[in-house]
């Protein structure tokens, strides 16, 4: 029998390695996936800016405080609040599928499939929550703690769903839920602290992970065997 040399001992552990991997956690996330999320919600902040008249670290009078008063663009606030949240959301999803299946593809790997199923319930039942817990606080005037909300239960839901796709997503949740809690506190930055969740914090992952993941990947796919 010829004996296995130390290098393809580890080449074989490596795919055993990875076959365990692709069976238990959810790889095919894009890194460029979190950059379109992140510069999506940037857009959308800048338009809440926009609507609302103030600029960045504005405290003449907290956003919370003149949302109520303002009727723009033929809509109240809670109006425009919901479309600007359901534009953000439908632009990141877009972008984030886009990716993801382009993704999956060059690792030719399945998309859909028992654990995405595991990994969409885990990532929605938080923010099923947190959208209706939103509403509610729209619906009783208590805009100063909607934002912060948002991060809250998203970063939730990235923690809850983490078990099941790469592990550096848990980290990103941990950071929105700090940064969320924080917000509760100061509500008069909570804009300021949903540009940096789900804007910046947003972006920064989404390069870490393409570049930890995906660049050398792509490149050895340039150069081939």
């Amino acid at each position: 029998m010829k004996k296995m040399n130390p290098d393809q001992h580890l080449e074989t552990l490596s795919e055993i390695r990875s076959l365990m991997e692709r069976s238990s956690r959810f790889i095919s996330l894009s890194g460029l996936s979190g950059v379109v999320a992140g510069v999506a919600a940037l857009l959308g902040a800048a338009l809440v800016y926009a609507y609302l008249g103030v600029s960045p670290f504005d405290q003449e009078r907290p956003y919370y405080v003149m949302a109520p008063e303002i009727q723009k663009w033929g809509m109240g606030y809670v109006t425009f609040f919901i479309l600007d949240a359901v534009g953000v959301i439908v632009l990141a999803l877009s972008f984030g599928i886009f990716f993801t299946t382009r993704k999956a593809r060059r690792k030719e790997q399945r998309i859909w499939d028992a654990l995405t199923r595991r990994l969409l319930v885990s990532l929605g039942i938080p923010l099923v929550a947190g959208g209706l817990f939103c509403l509610a606080l729209l619906k009783h005037g208590l805009i100063g703690l909607v934002a912060p909300a948002t991060l809250v239960f998203y970063g939730l839901a990235l923690v809850n769903a983490s078990k099941y796709t790469l592990h550096d997503v848990h980290y990103l949740g941990l950071c929105e839920i700090a940064l969320g809690l924080l917000a509760t506190f100061r509500m008069g930055f909570g804009l300021e602290a949903w540009v940096i969740g789900f804007g910046f914090l947003h972006i920064i992952y989404g390069v870490w992970m393409y570049y930890k993941y995906e660049a050398g990947e792509n490149k050895r796919e340039r150069v081939g065997p």
